[in-house]
């Protein structure tokens, strides 16, 4: 039985839901963003720029830890895959995080169309996560640095729950590697905890990642031998992550294991950047593109925002 009930699970699907749709609309559109008419090529932005192939994780891997985490004012969130900027914007945006730095941003349809439209854009927003996101601090092309920023973080600071998000790529780096072994030399009732999630998704850019080559058991084996103790999350299933979440591991290492580009168009897996190329041009694609974001049932996203904005005024 599911520690979390079934208005928690739904609670989570429709994050996630809403968040992807808003990643999809971030990468494609210009205008019409909540498709209140069919799509036209003057729909589409002229450059298709940003990474799709990470982002449904991300916010899989978001909305659950919120969930848990969200009410904790010691709790922070690291993002190793900073390519995956649009979900992060996505769920900043959602939290009214985004407007309490910039006033356009607000939590609104206005505040929707307003990301939507300047996401990689000049003048607008980055295609990588950068420091004029809040609490940013590096620039999101460079893999490798989120576990030691996790326990940087976490250093003299015992109050503080971090939970880092780590690509199978970014794990691959010397820097990701080494910074395993801060486990063993931070574990300390001086310090606060770090939730590493290895996101398993099989690829990086084009190729298989080394760990999508790995069976379980060496996944395993070698994060025990760094002092964790392994816990698998098999795809987006909600009551899986909250159950792991609410397991009292000692020192638990999290392997989140979806598939890369999950999701879009014709069930694409393993896309890294944009899955459809010439939807501005091309009236197959632009029906393709179309079904992908009505499959999200945009006529319900700005009901469904303001229900979470609602839910977060309550609490």
């Amino acid at each position: 039985m599911s520690v979390v009930g079934i208005a928690e699970i739904e609670r989570i699907k429709k994050r996630v839901q809403i968040c992807d749709f808003l990643v999809v609309a971030q990468l494609f559109l210009e205008d019409n963003f909540l498709l209140e008419r069919p799509l036209k090529f003057d729909d589409i932005k002229p450059r298709l720029l940003g990474h799709w192939g990470t982002c449904h994780g991300i916010n899989v891997a978001y909305a659950n830890l919120m969930n848990v985490y969200g009410d904790d004012s010691g709790f922070s969130f690291v993002l190793g895959p900073g390519h995956g900027f649009p979900a992060l914007q996505a769920n900043l945006w959602l939290d009214g995080e985004l407007a309490e730095i910039d006033e356009k941003a607000t939590v609104d349809e206005s505040g929707l169309e307003y990301i939507c439209r300047n996401f990689s854009w000049p003048d607008g927003f980055p295609s990588h996560a950068s420091p004029i996101t809040p609490n940013v601090i590096t620039e999101g092309g460079e893999l490798g640095y989120s576990l030691a920023n996790a326990y940087g973080l976490s250093l003299g600071h015992p109050e503080k729950t971090t939970a880092v998000l780590i690509g199978d790529g970014e794990l691959e780096t010397a820097t990701a590697i080494d910074s395993l072994n801060l486990h063993d030399l931070l574990d300390s009732e001086k310090n606060g905890k770090v939730l590493p999630i290895l996101h398993l998704n099989g690829y990086k850019i084009s190729a298989p990642s080394i760990y999508a080559r790995r069976s379980e058991r060496e996944i395993n084996e070698l994060t025990r031998g760094f002092g964790y103790t392994p816990r698998w999350i098999e795809g987006d299933d909600a009551e899986d992550f909250q159950d792991a979440l609410y397991d009292m591991e000692v020192a638990p290492f999290y392997i989140m294991h979806t598939e890369k580009g999950y999701g879009g168009p014709n069930r694409y897996h393993n896309s890294h950047q944009i899955p459809l190329k010439n939807p501005k041009t091309d009236a197959k694609e632009l029906a393709k593109l179309e079904e992908w974001l009505r499959s999200y049932h945009p006529e319900e996203i700005m009901a469904e925002v303001k229900e979470i904005t609602k839910e977060r005024r309550d609490d």
